[in-house]
Order: structure tokens, then C-alpha cells, then sequence
């Protein structure tokens, strides 16, 4: 190790414990059952970092919600969506076991059917697509200072959006969320609106995360969902619709 490991606990309250390596050394233990001790582990060779969370009930609970509220919010939307939740992500350069362990991650519209044929193979067809195909959209819902260059990894990983979310244990009501288009070599560019999820903004993610949070079942969540997307499409249309036209004019009558 490079460095001393440090532990800390996040704004969730999770608890996070993070060591600095050589790429050799991450290589070497990538061996390891780490996830019999702890949910989320990120092993990074590339950037030198081995994270080791133990995720807060907050945590986990927003991941949960942020699952459903994907897949509802797709579905409305006329597309597939298929979650890879504790999938790790890694380079194709970068050794096996290694990898970036995103708190949701999705395929969404033709890679999602394409990703389902897989699996209707086979696990190892499934496995094959996964090396071959990034996620169209990666979700961290407790991103600390021990993950500085996190996005940009994903970046380097293919992946083509990313949502950040914010929130604290002592105010867990209260979450903010910033969208990033992603493409590799180049700096993430901030979105107004998802373009994996068209038009959703991250202020009707948030809504929806507590909308889901509250409701019942399959056909709740859905509806609960369905609502923030049908007001984000009618406000969109109503903005078309009251944009300026043209003014026609009879042929040869000049303008004022």
C-alpha cells in the first residue's frame, strides 16, 4: 500500500473505507471475497483506489427507489430498461476482479432488449455483453471525497450518462441531483434534462424518488411516476405550441 487507509462515515451515513495502491498491488487482491464484509467495493487500478463501503439504510433505500423510479419512468416512456445493480464495471485493459461498483446501473431502450436476448442465451452470452457494452446511465447517490475522478472514470468506461445524487442522514427529505453527459477524453457536460430518460430533469427525479418511496406496490410506483413524466412531455408541447410562427404574407406585400 502507498498509503495509509483512511474510514469515515458519508452523508447517508454509510460507512466508507478507503486505501490508496499501486495498480499491482489492486491487481493482486482483486482475489479477494471483499463483498463477504462489505456491499460496495471498488477496486480502481487505474486511479490507484480500493474502496470498501458498508452502505447506510439511507443508502440503500435510495438505491432501491431509484431502481423502481428508472424502470417506471422508462417504461412510460415507451422503452426497456434493465438495471445491473452490484455489477462491476472495468476497462478492457484492466484486470479481472477489478472495477468500478456504481450504486445503479442501467441499460436503457436498445441496449436493454439487447442485453435481455443475451440473457435469454445464457449467462455466458449475458457476461459477453457486459465486456463488450458499458451501461447507458450509472446513478451514485453517495459520492464522498474519496472518489474524486469517479466520474470521469465512468467517462473512460463508455458509460453516457451519470446522476449524482445529494442528500444527508439529518435531512434526508431534502435531495439534490445533478446529470452529466458523458463521453470519453472529454470533461462531463451538465444536462437540464436526461437524454437517456428524454426530457426528465433532476428535479422530477427527486420528486419521484419520494413519490416511490411512499407508494404501495407495482402499480403505484408506476403511476407515481407516470404523473412527473406526462407533466414534463405536457409542458415541453405547450412550449412548442405557444412559440412564435411565421407571419404569411400575400405575395409581393412588403414587410413593415
Amino acid at each position: 500500500m502507498s498509503e495509509t487507509g483512511t474510514t469515515f462515515v458519508g452523508p447517508l451515513g454509510s460507512t466508507i473505507h478507503c486505501l490508496r495502491a499501486d495498480p499491482e498491488t489492486v491487481a493482486a487482491i482483486a482475489g479477494l471475497d471483499w463483498n463477504e464484509r462489505f456491499r460496495r467495493v471498488c477496486l480502481d487500478p487505474v486511479r490507484g483506489v480500493i474502496t470498501l463501503m458498508a452502505p447506510s439504510r439511507l443508502h440503500e433505500d435510495l438505491t432501491r427507489v431509484l431502481e423502481h423510479l428508472v424502470d417506471a419512468a422508462a417504461d412510460v416512456l415507451f422503452r426497456t430498461a434493465t438495471g445491473l445493480r452490484q455489477t462491476r464495471l472495468r476497462g478492457k485493459e484492466d484486470p479481472p476482479g477489478t472495477g468500478m461498483e456504481p450504486d445503479c446501473a442501467f441499460y436503457v431502450g436498445e441496449a436493454a432488449d439487447s442485453y435481455i436476448d443475451a440473457l435469454a442465451v445464457g449467462a455466458a452470452a449475458a457476461d459477453a455483453f457486459l465486456e463488450r457494452n458499458a451501461p447507458d446511465l450509472v446513478v451514485e447517490v453517495e459520492i464522498t471525497h474519496a472518489d474524486r475522478g469517479k466520474i470521469e472514470r465512468y467517462a473512460d468506461l463508455e458509460v453516457k450518462e451519470f446522476w449524482h445524487f445529494r442528500g444527508r442522514k439529518d435531512d434526508s427529505a431534502v435531495l439534490r441531483a445533478d446529470f452529466f453527459a458523458l463521453e470519453r477524453g472529454a470533461a462531463p457536460r451538465p444536462l437540464e434534462a436526461s437524454e437517456v430518460l428524454p426530457g426528465l430533469t433532476s428535479e422530477d427525479v427527486c420528486e419521484g424518488v419520494e413519490r416511490v418511496r411512499l407508494s404501495r406496490g407495482l402499480y403505484d410506483r408506476r403511476e407515481a411516476v407516470a404523473g412527473i413524466v406526462r407533466r414534463r412531455q405536457q409542458a415541453g408541447f405547450r412550449v412548442r405550441e405557444e412559440a412564435p410562427g411565421y407571419e404569411v404574407r400575400p405575395t409581393g406585400t412588403a414587410a413593415p
